[in-house]
Formats: C-alpha cells, structure tokens, sequence
C-alpha cells in the first residue's frame, strides 16, 4: 500500500467523509483528497495531527510495521 491508500484506509476506519476529517485536523477537504491520491505529500505538522487524531504512531500511519 502506498501513503495515500493508508490515509484512506484510516479515514474510513474511522467512518469519516473528507471533509469531516478535514476539519478536525484544520486543513481544506482539498488538502486530503490530494494527499490520498498520492498528489502531495502531507507536512509532518499534519503527519503528527492525524496520528494523534487516529490515536496511533507515526509508523502505523504511513503503514510501516514495526
């Protein structure tokens, strides 16, 4: 799986739509769409806010196994 499938992954997980996920992070429905279609990658600023949002580490989030 490459990143953006994993952000997808864990959003819907999570039962959220784009732009609700969007604003619980404070970032554009936009914004999250390109970076689950591999378009940009996501700042680490935004790597740490979902991690902490998703409860789970930085590793799980870009789907690296311990």
């Amino acid at each position: 799986m490459n990143y953006g499938e994993v952000l997808r992954y864990h959003r819907e997980k999570a039962n959220l739509n784009l732009t609700q996920l969007a604003k619980a992070i404070g970032t554009s429905q936009q914004n999250v769409s390109r970076w689950e279609k591999n378009e940009v990658i996501p700042s680490i600023e935004f790597c740490v806010k979902l991690a902490n949002f998703y409860g789970i580490t930085l590793d799980e989030l870009i789907g690296r196994k311990p």
